[in-house]
């Protein structure tokens, strides 16, 4: 069991910038793993790997296993207000988040995305 979220812990944790971008991409495509994370924000897989520690600690994002990727959710128990907020946010800001959000979608199908996770 997590303790409740506060606004503060939760704009607290999402006051980075790379942070606040991923969380959005996961919001938009619902699960996301560190190599389309890494692609979208044009970060290097470490950077990447730190912030998602970070979101995770903080109780934002939930991880799962699947052969030898990892893939990243909104966490299952996050309060309604949190999945609230995080919706408007992003539909208020596509824009802000639109070249993470094409780059996103010109990797390839998820098969093909494979060879760039392993």
């Amino acid at each position: 069991m997590i303790d409740p979220l506060t606004p503060d812990m939760v704009f607290k944790c999402l006051s980075d910038e790379t942070r606040a971008r991923m969380t959005l991409l996961i919001t938009l495509k619902g699960e996301l793993c560190v190599c389309e994370l890494t692609t979208a924000l044009e970060q290097s897989q470490p950077k990447i790997s730190r912030h998602l520690s970070q979101l995770r600690s903080c109780a934002i994002l939930e991880d799962r296993r699947q052969g030898q990727w990892v893939y990243y959710r909104l966490h299952p128990h996050l309060p309604d207000w949190v999945h609230e907020m995080l919706q408007v946010v992003l539909n208020a800001n596509r824009r802000w988040l639109s070249s993470d959000a094409e780059r996103l979608e010109r990797m390839h199908d998820r098969p093909d995305r494979a060879a760039i996770c392993g």
